[in-house]
């Protein structure tokens, strides 16, 4: 089969198409034909060699987010058949010892991850554990199936199993732009909170309007805490998602309310943050959350209200197998808004 695989680290002239044999499931394993595939930023970090997960090994092929149909079953799979519609659930917590990619530690553990620490969805088929797929309605389409693994469950987990995100409350999401902005700003509003969302530029903001936030902000141009504090009457709001991490970390932290929480998921402008403030921090009880890796038991439920429920895909653009450094590049610009795909199969 073709793959988009790199054997070192470097700029996207390391991403070559090389022909790699196909996989050889165990008997509890599937075949799928990789039929979309969106990127994240962890696909382009690895391959500059800026961060990798533990576990990281050359050569790699990329790609978190995989939907596709079932090609070929493990012996003893019995709910999966071939030529079912599937998305995969990327992170290898809870896998049977029979797989072939069994093995695993738990979630704080040597955590295997398709496109990330193992093989993905850059190539025209991936192995994946039976338990780990999931069925796509025929109403979904298979390209709206691959926007949903990591933004909808790095975005739900954040929100509400870390952040406790409730009706009614105030709640800010930088780059509103990205895939896991784009889920967290759907998620927070149905779950009844009043959304406010920064981006880089105007045509995002309106975007963000359309997704359902309900104040809009170009963080470039304005003062993050002063604009908060002016929508809430000056109390602040009660909780931030952050995944840009340096660049607006500390405005957020200062635009937080009595008891507010700032949940950090990602540090896509760099590692070192800054805090404001001590004071602030100890005299208001400001909590600073990281939020870990989502649990098996919570894709499911989340799936299922992706399917149910009237959410919008944002996907900026499509592309081919071949072209997957470009694909690559486009997302390291942040020259897009939603998701990116590959099209390995056409």
């Amino acid at each position: 089969m073709k793959a988009a695989r790199y054997e070192r680290t470097g700029g996207p002239e390391v991403v070559e198409i090389v022909d790699v044999p196909d996989p050889d499931p165990g008997t509890v394993d599937v075949v799928v034909r990789v039929d979309a595939c969106s990127l994240n930023r962890l696909d382009v970090v690895q391959r500059n060699g800026w961060f990798a997960l533990d576990g990281f090994a050359l050569p790699h092929i990329a790609g978190m987010d995989i939907a596709g149909s079932v090609l070929a079953v493990g012996t003893d799979v019995t709910d999966v058949a071939v030529g079912d519609r599937v998305v995969v659930n990327p992170s290898m917590i809870g896998v049977d010892h029979r797989s072939a990619l069994g093995g695993r530690r738990d979630v704080h553990g040597d955590l295997g991850v398709l496109g990330a620490t193992l093989d993905g969805g850059y190539a025209e088929r991936c192995l994946v554990p039976a338990s780990h797929v999931f069925h796509v309605p025929d109403h979904v389409p298979i390209e709206h199936a691959a926007t949903f693994p990591t933004a909808y469950l790095t975005a739900s987990h954040a929100l509400f199993d870390v952040g406790g995100l409730t009706e009614g409350e105030t709640l800010i999401v930088h780059a509103a732009g990205s895939g896991v902005s784009v889920a967290a700003i759907q998620l927070a509003a149905r779950a009844g909170a009043t959304v406010l969302a920064t981006a880089g530029s105007a045509a995002k903001l309106d975007r963000a309007l359309e997704l359902g936030a309900d104040h809009v902000l170009n963080n470039r141009e304005g003062d993050v805490t002063r604009w908060a504090r002016e929508i809430t009457d000056g109390a602040g709001v009660d909780m931030v998602l952050d995944h840009v991490g340096a660049a607006l970390f500390a405005p957020s932290i200062s635009a937080l309310a009595r008891g507010g929480r700032l949940v950090s998921c990602g540090n896509t402008s760099g590692d070192e943050a800054v805090i404001p403030s001590l004071g602030f921090l100890f005299h208001n009880r400001i909590a600073i959350l990281g939020s870990d890796d989502y649990r098996p038991e919570e894709f499911a439920p989340a799936w299922q209200a992706f399917c149910d429920g009237a959410f919008h895909v944002a996907i900026e653009r499509e592309y081919p197998l071949e072209e997957a450094a470009t694909a690559q590049e486009q997302m390291l610009s942040s020259d897009f808004f939603g998701k990116i795909l590959l099209r390995p199969n056409g």
